[in-house]
């Protein structure tokens, strides 16, 4: 295609998914189940306009799932308003190391048992299709607040653990198999993989969204400088906590994670004497620079407009890769397999994954069952594949990842986006 048939295209595109928004908001359908029909429909299956095989445009690929990855990470981290010392953290804490652990060491048993997979294809296998998606899962999530609804807080903030924590059991996968240095006895794994990758993370995400939302308050509050530009701020802020993160060794998925946590909690530099904005609270008859610089209102009104970006940028992400997914269908060889490893994965192991998380929890049997079924598979566990090809694994192994993954990844799409509308509004009428 040419640039303006691109561009047409595209248009065209854009503006249906707007004039057709209030339509699937009456629908059982989510957005990603009609993008995912529309990449499959471009694809070399039927229009052949797209054509990105995961064999031949890895690298292209993996950015660009990466990139998707980044902005969703951010755009949950600036969602989940709960102070960090609130025991409502722990389930989700539990939900993304250990029952993320779990599923790892289950699928790898089905890979290595089932599958006849080498024990590092099969560990590879579990660290793509362990990690949730915070990004599809929009539809079971509360609203943003120090008090949302339990069972949204704790699948969202699974989901934007576990993409940086799957790292670990991915780079084991590929250390087995001989395409990532473990060190002797495992230690390097054991020491930069596992426990520095993740403690180093979030220590740095979080360091670095404190350190620049404050920087940035300060400057509007005494000076009056930094005002606007907040896209350039959101951007800026992941490219730092991942580029930081990624030369140190540390996860960047989690400490964009955390970066977007610290930016939301910096809270705004009063001064002595300072006048109240009348009607401040909703933001009526005052201005954005008026807003941004005052010492009462300078950091919500930063974090507002951060976030009110970054949602946007979201579901551009959310777009293209979900459209770059439904094309990449035609290169899933249609192995035996996929028939009972998808439903298995999604319809047992999830719900098993999960019981080590929520014991001692209180939860009632509804949050559990939700808990449980809505597991998401999506960006992450794209990514992660695309990261094993590019490390160089191939031939039946390659073909095996792929078909399991993509076919997971696609029945999740659909099953929890027919399933996310009746299942949350029953729970909500039974509240």
């Amino acid at each position: 295609m040419s640039v303006a048939e691109w561009s047409l295209f595209v248009g065209i595109l854009l503006l249906t998914m707007v004039f057709a928004s209030s339509l699937l908001g009456r629908l059982p359908l989510s957005s990603a189940m009609v993008y995912l029909a529309l990449g499959w429909l471009l694809g070399p299956e039927a229009g052949d306009v797209l054509r990105p095989d995961p064999s031949t445009n890895t690298v292209v690929l993996e950015r660009i799932a990466e990139v998707a990855l980044l902005i969703s990470l951010f755009a949950v981290g600036l969602q989940l308003g709960v102070p960090l010392r609130d025991r409502r953290w722990l389930l989700p804490l539990r939900l993304a190391f250990v029952s993320m652990a779990a599923m790892v060491a289950m699928v790898t048993a089905v890979g290595v048992w089932l599958l006849d997979l080498p024990l590092g294809a099969a560990v590879l296998l579990g660290a793509i299709i362990a990690p949730t998606d915070p990004v599809l899962a929009t539809g079971v999530q509360s609203d943003a607040g120090p008090r949302p609804d339990r069972l949204g807080f704790s699948l969202a903030g699974e989901g934007g653990l576990n993409d940086g924590a799957a790292f670990p059991f991915a780079m084991l996968g590929l250390g087995l198999l001989g395409m990532h240095e473990v060190g002797p006895g495992f230690l390097r794994w054991l020491s930069v993989d596992l426990l520095w990758a993740t403690a180093g993370g979030v220590a740095i995400g979080a360091m670095l969204g404190t350190a620049v939302g404050r920087f940035v308050v300060y400057l509007r509050t005494r000076h009056g400088e930094a005002i606007g530009r907040d896209e350039f701020l959101a951007l800026g802020l992941i490219g730092l906590a991942y580029g930081v993160s990624q030369l140190c060794l540390a996860s960047g998925f989690l400490s964009v994670f955390a970066a977007g946590l610290a930016l939301q909690r910096v809270r705004e530099q009063p001064q002595r004497n300072t006048p109240a904005l009348h009607a401040a609270a909703e933001v009526e008859g005052h201005s954005y620079e008026t807003m941004a610089t005052h010492p009462a209102h300078a950091s919500a009104t930063m974090h507002d407009s951060v976030q009110g970006f970054n949602e946007q940028l979201e579901k551009l992400a959310e777009l293209a890769l979900v459209l770059v997914v439904g094309a990449m269908l035609a290169y899933a060889k249609p192995l035996p397999a996929v028939w009972w490893f998808v439903p298995l994965t999604l319809v047992v192991l999830r719900p098993i994954s999960v019981m080590p998380a929520i014991v001692g929890e209180r939860l009632s049997r509804p949050q559990r069952v939700l808990i449980g079924w809505f597991g998401i598979r999506g960006i992450g566990s794209v990514f992660y594949l695309l990261l094993a090809l590019r490390h160089g694994v191939g031939g039946d192994v390659a073909d095996t990842l792929t078909s399991l993954t993509l076919w997971t990844v696609v029945a999740s799409i659909v099953l929890h986006g027919l399933t996310a509308q009746p299942l949350m509004r029953r729970y909500w009428d039974r509240r």
